[in-house]
Parts: structure tokens; C-alpha cells; sequence
């Protein structure tokens, strides 16, 4: 009996040896976890600071040898001067146009890609899962390869150099179709049990008031998610709008930054200037994921989860 007491206690004390060691290993994996997180998002945050603190600068500063976290005085006025009415960056301008493209061009996609997704998802046709694998393989193609083409067809159409409105579909048609966002939503579909399907056929319901009172509806998250990440892809484009609006006033937003704030007498930029108009920039985008983050996430958490 006391040889079972003391087997017993030995147990007992081994136990709780490898309940603190593991405890410990926790801890330590818990320090090492949020120290490489702390890192990094020190990392990412150090180029945002450093644009406010320089956007809050004097040229002075900017062009000093020594540089520092903290401006001297903290320059406001440089907000006031960069969005004023005389500043040669005409953000009202550019904002009207970024908004216009950035709206008819996610509208343009929602609409595209419910149609399509709703096809390779629902519809059965001769040919469906070999068309898919071919859209599927156009993603691997670099989207600077498409530009030449793109290019070559919008100014055959006359949208290049015309107007103000061929300058928009030139900025709008051409990226109404993302196989990405298509295949998002394809997944999203895929979900839906079919009994649901078969249901509103014996309700006398059509392949297009199904899509549209039950899919579309069900699919909702996935849609906001589509139409968050297609605006902010449309208000950061820069490349493609640079080509085809060739026109100062029709610009869009990041274009126009890129290109104001230069010193007619000296021909340098004003970097304090153009910092304090990034910020403005960057700001609206900044707000919009952290006000739909839970949107963004739960829909494209929602895709994938079935081939």
C-alpha cells in the first residue's frame, strides 16, 4: 500500500512538471508570437508615419541633412496649400473623375461576374468545367501583358484622345470582367444547396428570378466584399488611367499626385506639398477597410470552401 501511495505521488509530481513546462513553453510562444507581430507591424507603420510627419514639414526640413521623426512646428497650412484653389494639384477634379470611374467600373464587374458565376455555378452546358480552367489559367497571365492590346482596341474605338467621356470608358470598359472576383463568386454559388434550386422550379420560379431573389441575396457578403475591393482597386489604378486620359482634367486622383506640386522656378518637387495630399488620398481608402474589414473577410472566408 505505501509502494502504491508513493507510485501515486511520483505520478502526481510528474504531472505537474509537465503542466509547468508547458505552461512555460505557452508563455515563451506567447512573447516570441506577439514580438514578431509588434515587428512587423512596426515595419508597416514606420511609411505611414513618415508621410504625416513629412507632410507636416518645411522644405527645410525635408531637404536638411539630418532628418527627424518629429517636425520642428508642425505645418498645417501645408493641408490648406496642397487642396487649395491655387494649388496645380485639382483634387475636386480628380475626385469627381476617380469616383466615376471607380463606380461605373464596380458596377460594371458585379454585374458581369453574378452572371458569369451564376453560369459556371448553375447553368449545365457543353464545354463548362474545360471554359472555367481556361479563365482560371488567364490568371497567371501578368496584367502588363494586356495592356498593348488593350490599348490598341480602346483607340480604335476612338475612346483616346476624343473626350472626357471616351477618356471614362476607356478607364471603365476594359476591366468590367475579373476571373478572380468570378471565380470568388462561382465558389460562393457552388454553396447553395440544390434543394433550393429544385424548390423554386416547383414554385414556377425562372433561372433569372432565382438568381435574383435567392442566389444573389445569399451571396451578399461576397458581393460587398466584390464591390469594396473593386473601388479600392479603381481609386489606387495608376498605369492604365496614365495611358488613356491624356488630358490633365481627366485624370484620375493618383495620377494627378504623382504629377502636381512641382516648382515652376526650380523645377523640384514640393515634397511636403505632395505628402499632405497623399495623406488625403490615402485616408478615405484607410477608413473604408476598417469600417467593411468584417465584410471583406467574411466573404472571401466564405469563397474556397468547396471545389
Amino acid at each position: 500500500m505505501t509502494d502504491l501511495k508513493l507510485v501515486l505521488n511520483d505520478e502526481k509530481i510528474n504531472a505537474k512538471k509537465v503542466q509547468k513546462i508547458e505552461k512555460v513553453f505557452k508563455i515563451l510562444s506567447n512573447i516570441v508570437l506577439y514580438a514578431f507581430i509588434i515587428v512587423m507591424a512596426i515595419i508597416v507603420i514606420i511609411p505611414f508615419y513618415w508621410m504625416i510627419a513629412t507632410s507636416l514639414k518645411t522644405m527645410e526640413e525635408i531637404r536638411a541633412s539630418q532628418q527627424y521623426f518629429f517636425p520642428k512646428v508642425a505645418q498645417w497650412k501645408n493641408y490648406a496649400e496642397a487642396l487649395g484653389p491655387n494649388s496645380s494639384f485639382k483634387f475636386w477634379v480628380y475626385l469627381r473623375n476617380t469616383l466615376i470611374v471607380g463606380i461605373f467600373s464596380t458596377l460594371g464587374t458585379l454585374i458581369t461576374t453574378i452572371f458569369a458565376a451564376f453560369a459556371f455555378a448553375r447553368l449545365n452546358f457543353k464545354g463548362k468545367d474545360t471554359l472555367f480552367t481556361i479563365f482560371l489559367a488567364t490568371m497567371m497571365i501578368p496584367g502588363e501583358m494586356l495592356v498593348i492590346t488593350n490599348y490598341i482596341t480602346v483607340a480604335r474605338l476612338g475612346w483616346v484622345g476624343s473626350d472626357i467621356t471616351g477618356a471614362y470608358l476607356a478607364m471603365i470598359v476594359p476591366f468590367w470582367v475579373s476571373v478572380f472576383y468570378i471565380y470568388l463568386l462561382r465558389q460562393n454559388f457552388k454553396q447553395i444547396p440544390n434543394e433550393l434550386y429544385y424548390a423554386a422550379k416547383v414554385d414556377g420560379k425562372s433561372d433569372w428570378q432565382y438568381l435574383w431573389k435567392v442566389m444573389v441575396p445569399i451571396a451578399m457578403p461576397i458581393l460587398i466584399s466584390i464591390f469594396i475591393l473593386k473601388l479600392m482597386g479603381s481609386w489606387n489604378s495608376y498605369v492604365w488611367p496614365n495611358l488613356v486620359a491624356n488630358n490633365e482634367n481627366w485624370r484620375l486622383i493618383s495620377n494627378g499626385l504623382r504629377g502636381a506640386f512641382q516648382d515652376t522656378s526650380s523645377g523640384m518637387i514640393q515634397y511636403n506639398l505632395q505628402m499632405a495630399g497623399t495623406v488625403v488620398v490615402t485616408v478615405p481608402l484607410l477608413l473604408l477597410f476598417i469600417f467593411f474589414r468584417k465584410y471583406i473577410m467574411r466573404g472571401v472566408s466564405r469563397a474556397g470552401l468547396k471545389g
